[in-house]
């Protein structure tokens, strides 16, 4: 069997947790059966991310990432990306570390458009600190979309060993949700996800539900018209297409381990009802993946921690099963051809 390129993690926010984390997961790469994976930073970030964590990590530069399965069991393989001209502080962000930041994700999403790398899975960004740079991009996720090129349709997704969801509207205040939320929307995240779940997670017939929007998914009108005017015309579009979906659902009954036997994701109208239920199941463990670029992406379910930046005490649960999950798509699109 042929094996997958290795990974290409980016350091994140130089100022918050990811430094730790990469050079943690690298540490548990034996103990957590973690594929190689290949650090994208400028070295001295890496290196003083190494002395804060009192560990003797080897550390190795490579000129490319083909280098990194050989070197990956013995050294940390980094590839020194980017310039740095400023002093890393732990736990602060600063704008004039956001060149590096960006560029690291560009080199990232190069190797992994050119098959250089299986995956991109990128530590956590501080975006007020982008901002403050002129980064233009809400967020990690449209700025990926850009660069996999016109068309791309990013859709969140976060998994963990016990649920996948999907919100269908994200960072939006819950007011807006009812005029956010349309029958076309519903349909082309709905169609993405069935793709991408047969296609990077290897379900040979997704079944997808989609919560309500309403308390008792509206009651049939009694409290809402959301799920019989907007959702039920996509669940029967979908339904001739041949994508298994039900629903509407009502949301407080269908997160129990009874109830998430009978799908494979969850899609839910707003940001919280979607991302309640899997960080409760499993908190350090979830996943955020995006669906729907050319490439698989993968990244830790938190943020940066600024608070807790240097301190040692930073856990790489959330990393080390989104390198993993990473590998495990790679590998069965890999087996697919997809």
């Amino acid at each position: 069997m042929t094996e997958i390129a290795p990974i290409a993690l980016t350091i994140g926010e130089p100022g918050g947790i990811g430094p730790e984390l990469a050079v943690k997961a690298w540490l548990r790469r034996t103990q957590d059966q973690i594929a190689p994976f290949c650090l994208l930073s400028p070295v001295s970030i890496v290196k003083h991310a190494i002395t804060q964590s009192g560990s003797n990590v080897p550390l190795k530069v490579i000129d490319t990432i083909d280098e990194a399965a050989s070197t990956f069991k013995h050294a940390l393989p980094v590839l020194d990306v980017a310039n740095i001209t400023t002093d890393i502080v732990s736990g602060i962000a600063s704008p004039r570390t956001a060149s590096v930041v960006i560029e690291c994700i560009t080199k990232a999403v190069e190797l992994a458009t050119h098959g250089d790398a299986c995956a991109v899975v990128t530590n956590p960004i501080q975006k007020s600190a982008l901002y403050e740079a002129g980064f233009s991009h809400p967020g990690h996720t449209e700025f990926l979309a850009e660069l996999a090129g016109p068309g791309t349709i990013p859709v969140m997704m976060l998994a963990n060993s016990k649920l996948r969801v999907v919100p269908l509207t994200i960072h939006i205040a819950l007011k807006d949700v009812p005029t956010q939320l349309t029958t076309e929307l519903i349909v082309e995240r709905c169609r993405i996800t069935h793709h991408s779940l047969k296609d990077a997670f290897g379900v040979t017939s997704p079944r997808l539900a989609i919560a309500g929007l309403n308390p008792h998914a509206g009651e049939d009108g009694a409290m809402g018209f959301e799920e019989q005017t907007i959702m039920r015309p996509a669940i029967e579009q979908l339904r001739g297409e041949g994508i298994d979906v039900i629903g509407p659902l009502p949301a407080d009954t269908m997160f129990h381990e009874e109830a998430r036997a009978n799908y494979d994701v969850a899609l839910c109208p707003y940001h919280d009802q979607a991302l309640i239920p899997v960080k409760t199941l499993d908190f350090h463990g979830g996943v955020n993946v995006t669906l729907g670029l050319p490439f698989i992406r993968t990244s830790p379910d938190h943020g940066t921690a600024l608070d807790i930046a240097g301190k040692g005490i930073a856990r790489p649960d959330s990393l080390i099963a989104a390198l993993k999950m990473a590998a495990e798509m790679a590998t069965k699109r890999l087996a697919t051809g997809a």
